[in-house]
């Protein structure tokens, strides 16, 4: 066992340690304020619902708990374990040649990865979301989605690894330049075509009815001097009871959409604050920022692949005996988490904060109370527990715990 080994097995321990540690705090302190709605949102929120955002949270953190051993128990499986090395061999088999090979590797991976982790999304699917009553569902469109992202993964996925590993194979030693152009090119592509070409794939798009939240909506967008290809209205209802709202694509594609089960629940003037919300991370250029960020990132990701894919320890450390490509690209998408890990307090802290400012943007475009009026409808309606655990919250939460999140916004009415 080398250096690199000992390094990996203690950050992927040490990791899984933290995890549940987390998972356990934020169990306690959800169950310790089950049967009290806290002071400020009493007067809005019955404690029923309270106790059910809570049972929610509870099942579905200890169901993460075991998706956490369950998850570092494959990757130990698939590295230090052998599965790479394995499948390496078994693809290698065929002859084929080693780009040929090295696509069929990448494919295969992600494939039997998927399989490996479809009992946990039915768990979640058909038993935690049922139970609760959010599944819509069908066991007939579960497998269609399922047949429609494998086929994505080949017609896309594929097509992708083997330009990549292309690239890797004849630019040179500055390859990670190439491939990371390469990335940058498909990631906008995508965000671009995702509205108009995938997303229609899995959901029924259309536009919102030019009634008078419709008339709201577009005085809000000249107000703000947004420009957008369309307001749509998505039928999530086929899938979940949960509700949202979000932006997508870019430029002069960008389309804003409202979950179905989202209007549903919410007044004019509270689907108007809510995407004052959204709008807010635009212009205030969140989404630039976040972008910037990622290709910052990857670019830095692939300079450091650029370096250890020259390293043997870096293969024998994971698990692997034979150096090429393909082998190390997987390897460092599958162990990048583990080294990251403790960055993500980070991540969550820089988007917890934007998410302040899109709040404060909306209370200057509109009332902040229907703002408030709507985020507590939404916590109640997708069961979000008003009194998360404050250490688990600012590791993961991506957006502030509720009551931090209204007393910001009673600050700006």
């Amino acid at each position: 066992m080398n250096t690199f080994t000992i390094i990996f097995i203690g950050l992927l321990g040490l990791s899984l340690l933290v995890e549940l540690w987390l998972a356990n705090r934020h169990i306690r302190h959800v169950a310790a304020n089950r049967d009290a709605v806290p002071k400020a949102f009493r007067r809005k929120i019955l404690l029923v619902d309270h106790r059910k955002a809570a049972d929610y949270t509870i099942v579905h953190t200890r169901f993460g708990r075991l998706e956490d051993i369950y998850g570092t128990t494959m990757l130990m499986i698939w590295t230090v374990g052998g599965g790479l090395e394995w499948l390496d061999n078994f693809v290698h088999g065929y002859g084929f040649g080693e780009l040929v090979t090295g696509t069929l590797f990448i494919l295969v991976a992600f494939i039997i990865m998927g399989l490996i982790e479809l009992p946990v999304s039915i768990y979640q699917v058909f038993v935690i979301e049922k139970r609760f009553g959010f599944n819509k569902t069908t066991p007939g469109l579960f497998v269609a989605d399922l047949v429609k992202k494998t086929l994505l993964l080949g017609s896309i996925g594929a097509p992708l690894a083997m330009a990549a590993l292309w690239l890797m194979q004849e630019t040179g030693a500055l390859w990670w330049v190439y491939v990371w152009l390469l990335w940058s090119g498909f990631s906008l592509f995508l965000i671009w075509a995702y509205p108009a070409w995938i997303a229609p794939i899995f959901n029924k798009f259309t536009p919102l009815k030019k009634d008078s939240v419709r008339q709201r909506i577009q005085t809000l967008l000249e107000r703000t001097g947004f420009r957008s290809r369309g307001i749509y209205v998505m039928d999530g209802s086929r899938r979940s009871a949960h509700g949202n709202a979000y932006f997508t694509g870019f430029g002069k594609a960008k389309r804003i959409v409202f979950f179905d089960t989202l209007l549903e629940h919410l007044g004019e003037k509270e689907i108007e604050a809510v995407l004052a919300h959204e709008l807010g991370h635009f212009k205030l250029r969140h989404v630039v920022k976040r972008m910037a960020l990622t290709f910052g990132m990857s670019l830095f990701g692939l300079a450091l692949l650029g370096w250890l894919i020259t390293q043997p320890w870096f293969y024998t450390g994971l698990g692997m005996t034979q150096p090429s490509n393909h082998a190390a690209l997987m390897l460092f998408m599958l162990v990048v988490p583990v080294f990251t890990f403790f960055l993500q307090p980070v991540f969550a802290w820089s988007s917890r904060r934007h998410e302040y400012e899109a709040d404060s943007f909306a209370a200057e475009q509109t009332d902040a109370h229907e703002l408030v009026s709507a985020l507590v409808k939404l916590y109640k309606e997708n069961a979000s527990t008003l009194t998360p655990d404050p250490l688990h919250s600012a590791f993961y939460d991506s957006h502030p715990p509720a009551a931090l999140r209204i007393a910001h916004l009673a600050g700006k009415s």
